[in-house]
């Protein structure tokens, strides 16, 4: 099969995951999926039925973007699957600007993995944080000296790093996006660095612009995408091609 794009880390394929990845025969390190949510009447929003089940066969790890309705009304889809967490993506603008409800400017990630599968057998790393916040410790440096009042006696040190946050914040792609939904590569870097081993596979079935790649590329793994609109793989192949290669270190 050939790919509509590809380079040394990554691989941009254009078709139904559910035809292309049975003739890849790839078994990813870590899913990540972005599936249309199928809350409105938009052309390109439709649910795309069954789908949990038919992407089980490649992966054991699986970050899945939604929202709270999204998965509420379809958590039979994901039979065969158990959640383990959920993150929230807060956003800077946001969407469904109803008169009568709360302004809307977060996302799920949740994160599942197979019910067939032994939570020792999948990759977990949690990102973690510098001390950015100069919360400190105090630490004494002295035994205290009867009658002596010291107010040197202590030297204040940062707490080292933190695990990261449940509640990511980062700018949503407005303006600048070339996907109805594209998520941002700041937002995909730590659950990809949480879910994938330095050097793994990721696969992302629903690749829009190309985000996964751009972000697994970037983090030193491999990804390989499927994207059923050729005019998104056009404009996600033109992305990849145009941005510089830039491993992390």
């Amino acid at each position: 099969m050939i790919p509509y794009y590809e380079d040394e880390w990554v691989a941009l394929y254009h078709g139904d995951f559910r035809d292309v990845l049975p003739a890849l025969g790839v078994t990813a390190d870590l899913l990540i999926a972005d599936p249309p949510y199928g809350e409105t009447s938009l052309s390109w929003d439709s649910w795309p039925a069954g789908w949990p089940t038919a992407l089980r066969p490649f992966g054991k790890s699986l970050w899945c973007f939604g929202s709270m309705r999204m998965f509420l009304d379809r958590r039979d889809e994901f039979t065969g699957w158990r959640m383990s967490q959920d993150v929230v993506w807060e956003k800077h603008n946001g969407s469904g600007f109803a008169a009568d409800r709360f302004k809307r400017v977060h996302e799920h990630a949740l994160h599942w993995y197979r019910t067939d599968a032994a939570w020792s057998e999948i990759h977990h790393q949690t990102p973690t944080t510098g001390d950015e916040t100069a919360r400190q410790v105090r630490r004494k440096t002295r035994p205290p000296h009867t009658g002596n009042v010291n107010t040197s006696a202590y030297e204040s040190h940062d707490g080292g790093p933190r695990l990261m946050r449940s509640v990511i914040y980062s700018r949503s792609m407005h303006g600048r996006a070339i996907n109805e939904t594209e998520k941002p590569v700041a937002l995909l870097d730590p659950l990809i660095g949480y879910g994938c081993p330095p050097g793994g596979l990721v696969v992302d079935p629903f690749a829009g612009s190309a985000s996964t790649l751009v972000a697994a590329r970037q983090a030193g793994r491999r990804a390989i995408g499927v994207e059923l609109r050729e005019s998104q793989c056009e404009a996600a192949a033109e992305r990849l091609s145009h941005m510089p290669l830039e491993l992390a270190t």
